[in-house]
């Protein structure tokens, strides 16, 4: 087994640091500001009663909440385990992760579309948009991994390469499935949200399987 230097270690660490403190920030603000949509019901009349119907009346605010909170954290994780295989970063990568953190950040202005429009007229056109945005968000991770991948350029050293077809497997799924998302409501706006629900566990147990892989390789 090759011994790796640690001078060497310690500069591809220095190289990624940064871009990874700045990822790590826009995640925790967009992961906070899905709070901002939990209202607290004002002048509700009947009493303890009457709160209770207000706060149950919010259900779409939980719902997407919820959804786009546990989405996000598993983008964050995802992209987390994408960056303990880089060792640097050049131009293209950068803005690839600038493309995936602008898309980041309009997930909760979706989820604010969800939260007022579910159970209304414009439910079609919310989760269409929530939908297209995860989209995007899946195209952003394809480019960001292929700007590090190709011809194992930004990798670190060692990397196997059933690690390498893990990772892009992965993310070339994500495209198809939140298209399907996208579509579906078109059908029921209830399906989109249902489809991006199950993703997000789907995602769960595929990061977890993937870093049990990885770290038994």
């Amino acid at each position: 087994m090759a011994l790796i230097d640690d001078t060497g270690m310690k500069d591809e660490e220095k190289d990624t640091g940064r871009i990874e403190a700045f990822s790590d920030g826009v995640f925790a603000i967009a992961i906070t500001l899905l709070a901002l949509e939990l209202k607290i019901p004002h002048s509700v009349e009947g009493g303890a009663e009457g709160l209770v119907r207000s706060l149950v009346n919010q259900w779409p605010s939980y719902l997407s909440f919820v959804t786009s909170f546990c989405t996000i954290l598993i983008m964050w994780g995802n992209h987390h385990e994408m960056f303990r295989h880089i060792r640097r970063v050049n131009t293209g990568f950068m803005l690839s992760n600038g493309f995936l953190l602008m898309l980041v950040t309009v997930v909760p202005f979706t989820t604010a579309l969800i939260s007022d429009y579910l159970n209304k007229a414009g439910a079609v056109v919310a989760c269409t948009v929530y939908g297209g945005v995860f989209v995007l968000i899946s195209i952003a991770y394809n480019l960001l991994w292929y700007a590090a991948a190709k011809d194992r350029a930004l990798l670190r050293s060692g990397v196997p390469e059933q690690v390498i077809r893990k990772f892009t497997r992965n993310y070339r799924l994500g495209f198809p499935l939140y298209l399907l998302a996208t579509a579906a409501a078109f059908f029921s706006p209830f399906v989109t949200i249902g489809i991006c629900t199950a993703l997000w566990v789907f995602w769960a147990f595929t990061m977890r399987r993937t870093g049990a892989e990885i770290h038994s390789s």
